[in-house]
């Protein structure tokens, strides 16, 4: 007679912030967050951006109840950060529409849609012109 194979649910977010993806991949657990096969602290070096992955976990009071496993990609450090923010609301809202109110309060829920400017033609930068010189 075969055992039957015990299911876990796994709540899934996906993040993004300027040119940075984020898939959050979140289990009930301990706490354990694991960026790319590595730690949080490992992969993020300032406290602020631990912080700031950290805060929707904080304000739903969270941060104990649920092992997440990330994969993120493109960007630095801070836009990385951003999505990994992001993705964590989403797979929490998965896990229970009650953190709804208190995210969309916070801003956790809004992608943020700042981006580079393009470069335009004729100039240096987006809006840097060449230098001008009257003779």
């Amino acid at each position: 007679m075969a055992t039957a194979k015990k299911k876990t649910v796994t709540y899934v977010g996906t993040g993004r912030r300027k040119e940075s993806v984020a898939r959050v991949f979140m289990t009930p657990g301990t706490g354990n967050i694991t960026v790319n096969g590595k730690t949080l602290d490992e992969y993020l070096p300032q406290a602020t951006l631990r912080m700031m992955v950290n805060s929707p976990l904080v304000l739903t009071e969270t941060k104990d109840q649920f092992d997440i496993k990330i994969n993120v990609a493109g960007g630095g450090y801070a836009g990385q950060a951003g999505a990994m923010r992001h993705g964590i609301s989403r797979a929490l809202l998965e896990a229970s529409a009650d953190y709804r109110a208190v995210l969309k309060k916070a801003g956790f829920l809004t992608r943020d849609s700042r981006m580079k400017e393009r470069k335009k033609y004729g100039l240096k930068g987006a809006r840097r012109a060449p230098q001008f010189s009257k003779r």
